[in-house]
């Protein structure tokens, strides 16, 4: 006589920050059997996407990945996830962003967008349930500071 087993999930991960276990059979909304594998990559470039979107953002990502960001855009080869980390689970996400605000647009209001804008985007563009939105401000981008860097001095 064969018993039959209950079907189990794989528990989640203690201490992730996102429910990796799979979702019940009844919870899948399509019919068709099969998987669908969403990379981290494209939920940070979907967030970087958002981001940038944003009034008040200058750009994405801290001075080194800037720097780097720079080189890339010289050669036409921009990365859209710069500044962006993500963690992704079968249902869930969750996102650490590092911004650069233009001067003077209030601090808390751009990362406060920022959080509504890439957990909407991503919500509504992947289907992921986003569980927390990090915002790293790392610094304040003041219009004109490089182009006064690189005028000629004035004296002698």
């Amino acid at each position: 006589m064969a018993t039959e087993t209950p079907a189990t999930t794989t528990p989640a991960v203690p201490g992730a920050r996102v429910d990796r276990s799979l979702p019940k059979a009844d919870e899948t909304s399509s019919s068709t059997a099969g998987t669908t594998v969403i990379s981290d990559g494209v939920v940070a470039k979907v967030a970087g996407i958002a981001a940038r979107e944003i009034p008040g953002v200058h750009a994405l990502g801290g001075g080194g990945a800037r720097a780097l960001g720079a080189i890339r855009n010289a050669i036409n080869a921009q990365d859209l996830g710069q500044g962006v980390k993500v963690e992704v689970g079968e249902t869930q996400a969750a996102v650490d962003l590092t911004i650069v605000v233009e001067y003077p647009t209030p601090v808390h209001q751009v990362a406060s967008q920022v959080r509504d804008a890439v957990a909407g985007a991503i919500t509504r563009l992947v289907g992921l349930e986003v569980v927390e939105v990090n915002v790293t401000v790392d610094d304040v981008h003041i219009p004109g500071d490089e182009d006064e860097q690189h005028e000629e001095s004035r004296v002698s």
